[in-house]
Parts: structure tokens; sequence; C-alpha cells
């Protein structure tokens, strides 16, 4: 017995020696309030992504799951044969790349975890860094990647995605949008199919103009606003970019598995990096919700306005802009008259839009001057001063029209500096609207570029607000700058390009700024970084907005979308107005070609703006009725509190024997009670909603709904609810 107990003893010696030798496998939580992304390693110690999914209770019950052998990384050219996400051509010239984990640090600061994963070639001094920021309050995953190495002379980088995502299920339902100019956001909605799919931009400096860099993408089944498991994504980036799906044939291990792989697009961009610099991935932010699109959206909302846009809770400007009512033919005389339009209306600033500059080559067209940001004296002898003097006068705050990237050949800056401009050396200039692209990836373009801004602020320090232009893609491109390096051209061009706006920002906090570029060629987080607010189209025919702005909600609060009051589209002031006073309202009309009763009706409307303005750009989004299958359309806006919404109800071209659903509010505390109130009324005494002035419960509101009350094609109504004791 004795010896049976001491073999026993050293049986358990034995295994306890084993144990301790035993590698202890890294369990690496990124959370936030309701989602973890988990990872650990794998037996060759390549990183492996162990969880996606609602948070667990006890963070213990992630050990207790699985873990894959494959690597959550997939590189180039090494024992995969899976679309990369990183992939790099060694000084060497060996075209493999391997992963292996090597620490990971994490902290908590208030809202926001932020982790770093440290990978290493073990054949290369190749290092990558995976950062996460997780917002716990969002719900929403920043993740992007930093690359640097020290090998002797530079790599190539072929591949370098920002994030790389794992999902396994059977069916997967891509949600993304498409168009053109004038045509934006077109939504597509289809089952993935199983193969390798991309939504890509190889525009250059307009990278959303024919897609956007933002999806949703359901898990199992078709997700509605309220129900079903979403992951929403968009890329923060001016340029091109490319958003990968690999979807998987099913395998014992994974089931079927989805790749998501969002990143710059590598199209002729080989990125060449020096030994001793880092390469860092713009970011991509997502967020997984369990209850809809809806909440999807919200997340994102809630994440843009607190961190994703410059001074995004800050209410925006109402504005009047000068270009619907004069193009390039204006003078002073004419602009002093749109001032006092501008205080007429009640708006906050007049915007100041192309022509007003050039002198040897006059901006009189667009064929001209750009690129000459000098004041034209026949137009405006007494210069800026005078006209932003004029508008203090009025109590307006003045703004202006800039387009800093970009030259026409018939400028005195095409004749002084020809090595600034993006062209080919032996191919004859390819324009587009006249004009060629600056070199943003030269840092004395990018001096030029600031200096554009800084010499107007200095001189005119009353401007308050720009909007900054952007008219045509990229193309017949060659850089006298990069020299052997073109093949960093797309991604250095829109580095250069926020170095730029960093510069202003710093120098120039308070400016209000739009994001436009030839419509919705910019509608992206990269350069909302530095913008308050951004156009969605140059085509503001208000049925077709209605579409467009729906569909921009999907991602980007309503409140920073410009939506003005214009001639195009031949329906009357009253649904212009509506439809635009659910996004950023603005004007771009001949005020003084309106009579009284629309003058008075528009004056009322920027009142009513003001009053919920706070609610349209912070209030969480509910889309009630999609107008891409109806001939209605409805959504509403929440405050925080509950105790303020707005509601907005359009028709469009209805039919004959057309039935319309009720409206069911969301979003209220059916414990309180709400006066409803439609604003914006022809008649005071002719309220379109028969419950006008009634006060109902949020719970009645929400179950019983209101019966849809507008009739006929082309109506429109705005409600705001108001909780009262």
């Amino acid at each position: 017995m004795k010896k049976i107990g001491l073999a026993i003893i050293c049986c358990l010696f034995l295994c306890l020696g084993k144990a301790q030798n035993k590698k202890i496998l890294p369990l690496i939580i990124i959370s936030t309030q309701n989602t973890a992304l988990v990872y650990t390693t794998n037996t060759e110690n390549q990183l492996s992504q162990l969880y996606f999914g609602p948070v667990l209770k006890s963070t213990a019950d992630y050990s207790m799951i699985r873990a894959s052998s494959l690597p959550a990384i997939t590189t180039q050219g090494a024992t995969t044969v899976r679309e990369p996400a990183l992939g790099v051509l060694h000084a060497d010239k060996n075209p493999s790349l391997e992963l292996q984990y090597l620490n990971h640090t994490a902290k908590n600061e208030e809202n926001i975890q932020s982790t770093e994963i440290q990978l290493k070639d073990p054949q290369y001094p190749f290092y990558v860094t995976l950062h996460f920021k997780a917002y716990r309050n969002e719900n929403v995953i920043e993740q992007w990647t930093e690359i640097k190495h020290q090998e002797k002379k530079p790599v190539v980088l072929k591949y370098y995605t920002s994030a790389f995502l794992q999902l396994s299920s059977e069916n997967y339902y891509l949600t993304q949008f498409s168009g053109g100019w004038a045509n934006e956001m077109r939504m597509q909605e289809s089952l993935l199919p199983e193969s390798i799919h991309s939504i890509e931009s190889k525009q250059g400096t307009q990278g959303t103009a024919t897609n956007l860099p933002s999806f949703m993408l359901s898990v199992d089944h078709p997700a509605n606003e309220e129900s079903g498991n979403v992951l929403a994504g968009t890329l923060a980036w001016s340029g091109n970019f490319k958003l990968g799906f690999e979807n998987m044939h099913y395998n014992e291990e994974t089931g079927r598995l989805l790749q998501i792989l969002p990143g710059v697009n590598n199209y002729i961009s080989d990125y060449i990096l020096s030994p001793n610099t880092s390469f860092t991935t713009p970011s991509f932010i997502y967020t997984y919700s369990y209850s809809g699109k809806g909440q999807a959206s919200r997340n994102l909302h809630q994440w843009a306005n607190n961190y994703g846009i410059y001074k995004g809770k800050e209410n925006k400007s109402t504005l009047l802009n000068n270009w619907e009512a004069t193009s390039f033919n204006f003078d002073e005389k004419k602009l002093i008259s749109l001032l006092d339009e501008s205080q007429s209306l009640g708006v906050d600033v007049f915007l100041l839009d192309d022509g007003w500059f050039g002198n040897k080559y006059p901006r009189n067209s667009d064929n001209a001057g750009l690129g000459d940001w000098e004041v034209n004296h026949k137009k405006l002898p007494n210069g800026l001063p005078f006209l932003v003097n004029e508008a203090k006068k009025r109590n307006v705050k003045f703004g202006i029209w800039v387009e800093p990237e970009m030259v026409n050949p018939k400028s005195e800056l095409y004749e002084k500096h020809p090595e600034w401009i993006l062209k080919l050396p032996n191919r004859s200039e390819n324009l587009r609207r006249s004009q060629l692209v600056l070199d943003m990836s030269n840092p004395n373009v990018q001096d030029h570029a600031f200096k554009v801004i800084d010499n107007i602020l200095l001189q005119n320090p009353g401007i308050a607000y720009i909007k900054w232009d952007c008219n045509r893609y990229m193309t017949n491109t060659f850089s006298n700058y990069l020299k052997e390096k073109q093949s960093n051209l797309y991604i250095d061009y829109i580095l250069g390009l926020y170095k730029v706006l960093q510069r202003v920002r710093q120098k120039y906090p308070d400016i209000e700024l739009m994001w436009c570029s030839g419509g919705g060629s910019r509608a992206e987080y990269g350069g909302l970084k530095y913008a308050n607010e951004f156009w969605p189209s140059d085509n503001t025919d208000p049925v077709q907005r209605i579409l467009m702005q729906y569909g921009y909600s999907h991602f980007f609060p309503m409140g920073i979308q410009c939506a003005h009051v214009t001639s195009w589209g031949k329906q009357p002031l009253k649904y212009k107005l509506d439809v635009a006073m659910s996004g950023k309202l603005g004007f771009d009309i001949r005020v003084n070609e309106m009579n009284s009763q629309e003058l008075k009706l528009s004056q009322n409307a920027v009142k009513n703006y003001k009053n919920i303005q706070d609610i349209v750009n912070t209030g969480e989004m509910y889309r009630l009725i999609a107008p891409y299958n109806n001939n209605q359309a409805a959504w509403m806006l929440v405050d925080q509190s509950k105790n303020k919404a707005v509601l907005y109800a359009y028709t469009l071209h209805t039919q004959y024997g057309d039935y319309f659903d009720p409206v069911y509010c969301k979003g209220l505390d059916p414990d309180k009670k709400y006066q409803l109130t439609e604003l914006n009324l022809e008649d005071e005494n002719k309220p379109q909603l028969s419950q006008n002035g009634k006060i109902l419960s949020g719970d009645y509101l929400m179950k019983v709904g209101l019966k849809w009350f507008l009739n006929g094609s082309i109506k429109s109504s705005i409600i705001e609810l108001k909780s009262v004791n």
C-alpha cells in the first residue's frame, strides 16, 4: 500500500509539473455593453478569433469555447488559400507573411476600452499591431492596423485591410448602397453567395461616388428594423476602399465561415514602406445589433455624434446659398440683396458659392480661374471684407466656397506650378469638369491648400462657414513628387489631405465646415472627423431626397445631412420645406421670387426648425415606413429623455387604390402623455392631422398608432410631440 501511495504522489507531482509547463493561452476580450470580440492563439501561436457575439456574463465562460485552429488573420503566401488580409513583399523578395502573437495590452478610460495586440513574423523584423477601441455605451468597436518593419530596405505592402472579422452561419443577407451623380444611395439587399464578393471604389478623390464604404449584414435571416441579428460597418476613408466578403463552403470545424475584410483598396496601390516607419490603416467602425437594423443605426449615430463627427453634438447653421439664384453671374449689388434675403428668412449664414475669385482668368464659368484664390476685383471691388461686414450688419454670418484640391489649366496656378498637378508626362491631359487634380501627396501642395484657407480667414476673420468641394475623380495620374513610389499615390493623396484638414482644425477650431464632393462623393467618416456636416447629393428633388436621406440614415445621423430647399422638382414649397427639415436645413432658391405667403411659410419653417433642431441633430432615429416599395414614407426622431420627438410623414407618387398603413410610433415612453402639434401649416385652421393639438399616451401611439392622414400624391407633414404632465 505504501508503494502504491508513493506512486500516486509521484504521479500527482509529475502531472502538476506538466500543468505548470503547459502554455497558458491568452484570452483577449474586447467588449462593449452588449457585444464581445474575443481572441486567443492556436497551436501555431497565431491569433485566433474565439468568439464574436453577445457579451457573456462571466468572462470565464469564454475559455469554455472551443478554439478554432484557423488564424484570425489570413496572410499572403503562408499556409492558406483564403483571401489575404495582410500581405507583403519583403526586402529580400520573399512574398510570404506569417504572424505570431507577441503580447497585448488593454486599458479602460471611462467609456472606452483600448486594446493593442502585437504580432510579428518569426523570420523577419516585421511587426503588426492591431488596435481596438470598444465604446461601451454606444456598443461600437473601432478597429485599425499599424504596420512597421526593421528590414534593411523598403518592403512592399500588397494587402493591408483594417479589420478581420469572422462569422459562422448558414446564410448572410447583405445590404449595400450604390449609385452615381444625382442618383446616390440606391439600396440593394441580397443573399450573399458562396464566393468572394466585394464593394469597391477606384475613383481616388471621390471615394463614395458610386458605392458607399458601409454595409449591413443580416445573419441567418433577413433582418427588419427592430428584429434580427445585424452587423453594420463603415470605413472612415475618403479615397479608394474595398469591403471584402469571403463566404466559404461548409466544413466540420467552422460551419459556413464568412471572412469580412474592410480596408483601403489595394488597386494599383502596392505601398512602399521604408524601414522604421509606420503605415496605419483607416478605422473600420462597426456594431453588432441583436434587435434589427434600426438599433444598429442608432448605435452608429450615437458613436458618430460623440466621437466620429467634428463637434457632432452641436447644432449646425441654417443657411442661404447663392448658387441657384446667381450661378457665376453676380456682383456686389446682387449679393447685398441676397444678404437681405438671408436676414428676411431668418437663417444663420449666407454662403457665397463658386465664382468669387480669379483676375487674370476670371471665374465666370467652370473652365477658368480654379486655383487662383484671389477675389475677383471686377465682381467684388470692395473685396470679401465688405461683404462680411454687410452680413454682420444684418446679423447674418458669412460663408465661402472653396475647392483647394483642384486646378483649371486656364489659371495662374497651372502656369506657375505645373509640377504640382497629377498628370502623366507622355499622355494628353484628361479633364473632368474642365479641371485637373493637384498632387496632395506633395508637402508643397499641402502647404498651398492650407494657405488657401488660412489666407481667406486671416483676411476675413468674420467668415464662419466653409464649403469644401471636390468636383472630379482621379484619372491619368502621375506624381512628380513621389517619383519611383507612384503606387503610393492613391493613399498618400488622402493622407496629405487629412494633414491639411488637421492644420485647419488646429488653427480654426470654430469654423463650420461642410464636406462636399460633386454630390455625395465623400459620405464617410474619414473626412467627417474634421467636418461638421456633409452634402448628400446635388440632386435636391425632395422625392429623391426622401429615398436618399432615408438610405443615409442607416449610417449617418440626420442632422449632418445637408438638405436644401431648391428649384429642383415641381413639388409645392411646403413639401420641399418638410423634406429639408428632416436633415440640416438650408436654402438655395430665389427668395425674391417668393410671394408673401411662400415667404411667410419659409420664415415659419426656419423658426420651427430651430425649435426642433436639437432633436434632429442628436435624437434617436426610428425608421417607420420605408419609401422603397411604398408610395409613403415615415420616420421619427426621439430625444434621449423621451420628452420630445418629431415625426415625419410623406406620400410620394400615389396611385388609385393604394393602401397606406397606420404610423406606429417607436421609441416613446409608454407611460408618458404627448401633445401632438403639426408644424408648417399653410392654414392654421386646416391641419392635416385630425389629432392635432390632442394629448395621447406613448403606449397608444406605439400600439394603436396614427391612421394615415395624408391624402393624395406629394403630401407631407411634420408632427412635434411634447410630453405633458
